[in-house]
């Protein structure tokens, strides 16, 4: 690994952390003044735009939606791998008016995201008190229905890292949610962008991520434990013909070669266990509203 390549790495990831706090501090500002003008369920989709647009410009990494209009068949729950702190970046081209997400009630205290995610709607779960927490995910469910709002949930509960065409084993909170709440999941798929950023590999390349957004899978039919269970292996199965088409991201200039196949050579590392410091993955272990 070239000493160049890993200072590249540094500078680009001290920049992306500097947009990412930037823009969490337009966030307040925007959140304030949406909230004044009744138009709160605009904060979060804003500031997603935000970055997404000021990260593609400055460190040239794209996104191209296929299906992009399901992404209005609300309200739901959608669902989609997670590979990396970047998923933040394609969650700012995903992302309409009224979707949202949950957090860790300690985010809340964070000077600039946790103060943008708490007036933008975020919903905080405080773990160690189940009663609080069913009531915010009760809250959040018939938030979703009245509102027309969407729910975005990363069922494999933690950033995979993988550098195959494949996901974690699925948690089942978000699909016990939208049972309880009678909407539809929507998954949607990443391609797997290893080839441009990844960690390990000090890799941040320039590049297009596709996503996939599948037909809304109906909750209706879902009666018992194992109706989720067999549900959730379902949405899992239709995600992965989706990877297999979508295969890796696509690479600008004449890296690609040279990059996928140092990526063949390497071992492959399977996951990554760091933890999110923006987005709460409901788990099992989730207190939920369905006590079944």
């Amino acid at each position: 690994m070239s000493v160049l390549r890993s200072i590249k790495f540094f500078v680009k990831s001290v920049v992306f952390g500097s947009l990412l706090a930037g823009c969490a501090l337009y966030g307040v500002i925007a959140s304030i003044v949406l909230r004044i003008v009744r138009k709160g369920e605009y904060a979060q989709y804003t500031v997603a735009r935000a970055f997404y647009h000021s990260f593609s410009t400055l460190l040239g990494i794209t996104v191209k939606i296929k299906n992009e209009e399901r992404l209005l068949d609300t309200p739901a729950i959608f669902v989609s791998n997670h590979q990396s702190a970047l998923d933040i970046l394609i969650l700012g081209k995903v992302f309409q008016p009224g979707y949202t997400v949950t957090g860790k009630k300690s985010l809340k205290y964070v000077p600039f995201l946790g103060w943008f995610m708490y007036l933008s709607g975020t919903f905080f779960l405080d773990r160690s008190k189940g009663e609080k927490a069913r009531k915010v995910l009760e809250s959040a469910l018939a938030s979703l229905k009245r509102d027309n709002r969407a729910l975005f949930i990363f069922p494999e509960g933690t950033r995979s890292g993988l550098e195959k065409l494949d996901f974690l084993p699925f948690k089942k909170g978000a699909f016990h949610l939208a049972k309880q709440a009678g909407i539809p999941v929507i998954p949607l798929v990443f391609s797997n962008y290893s080839n441009l950023f990844n960690a390990k590999n000090k890799t941040f390349n320039r590049g297009e991520i596709q996503v996939d957004v599948l037909p809304p899978m109906s909750t209706e039919h879902l009666k018992t434990n194992e109706d989720v269970t067999e549900f959730a292996a379902k949405v899992r199965e239709a995600m992965l013909a989706s990877m297999k088409e979508v295969g890796f991201a696509k690479l600008r200039g004449a890296k690609e070669k040279d990059d996928q196949k140092e990526i063949d050579e390497e071992d492959v590392s399977d996951v990554n266990t760091d933890t999110d410091t923006s987005i709460e993955i409901i788990s099992e272990q989730t207190p939920l509203v369905s006590k079944d």
